[in-house]
């Protein structure tokens, strides 16, 4: 990427032109199609008077900037039908970098990373997104009705749910999905999760159990009763069928 993270903008033209010749004349064979982007008029052009000036290089890219290559991120589709959250981290050393259909939340470390995913992962945080989110529109201010405390590195129950978040990633690397078509909730929830063969079920089994495990856990964090975390998984149940 040719993006300054610090100014949200491309790197400064005359930096690009010095350090980076080659890669800024390959960009100006495209200059003229990189100006008449949508998101490029509308972010990077300001009028001034009757004229248009340009506040960002003609290949500066909107909503990229130092959250964009935080080496830990939680990640989760913006179009789908449950609130479903993965945390990516570096490989080789260098940060992964989502495409756009991916929402992310940038953390500070893998314990915090994690931490963040197993409380959106719970049944408490989906039962609240699948409550009122729409389907096509699951955007970050989501988590701002979810009410996550913020990572303690000296809570105990905070670590304990990084540790689970962490086993339920390397239990899910084993698991072999199913290649047939699917279409609706039910189904996908179904082909990722049930197996007929025994390996399979084992790892179900055992992702089964740390999710338990993460509900009972996040539960004690909320303040929520047993009796209240039962009513939340059978809403919850209901809304994703």
């Amino acid at each position: 990427m040719v993006q300054d993270p610090i100014k949200r903008r491309g790197i400064d033209e005359n930096v690009m032109k010095d350090k980076y010749p080659k890669t800024y004349l390959y960009l100006k064979r495209f200059e003229k199609v990189l100006r008449e982007r949508a998101a490029f008029n509308r972010y990077f052009t300001r009028k001034n008077g009757i004229q248009m000036l340009e506040i960002g290089p003609f290949y500066s890219m909107f909503d990229v900037g130092d959250y964009t290559f935080a080496p830990y991120k939680v990640v989760w589709k913006y179009v789908a039908s449950d609130f479903i959250c993965s945390v990516v981290e570096p490989i080789n050393g260098r940060p992964v970098i989502q495409n756009e259909k991916l929402m992310l939340v940038a953390c500070e470390s893998k314990e915090e990373a994690h931490y963040l995913c197993a409380m959106c992962n719970s049944s408490p945080a989906r039962f609240i997104v699948l409550g009122y989110g729409v389907s096509t529109q699951l955007a970050p201010h989501l988590l701002e009705n979810i009410c996550i405390p913020k990572f303690d590195p000296k809570n105990k129950l905070h670590l304990y749910l990084s540790e689970l978040s962490q086993k339920a990633h390397e239990v899910a690397k084993n698991i072999k999905y199913n290649d047939k078509e699917v279409k609706t909730n039910k189904e996908i929830i179904e082909s990722i999760f049930e197996y007929s063969d025994s390996e399979n079920q084992e790892y179900n089994n055992d992702l089964k159990k740390i999710e338990e495990e993460i509900d009972k856990v996040s539960t004690e964090i909320w303040g929520l009763t047993e009796e209240e975390l039962k009513d939340i998984k059978i809403s919850l149940t209901e809304l994703i069928e």
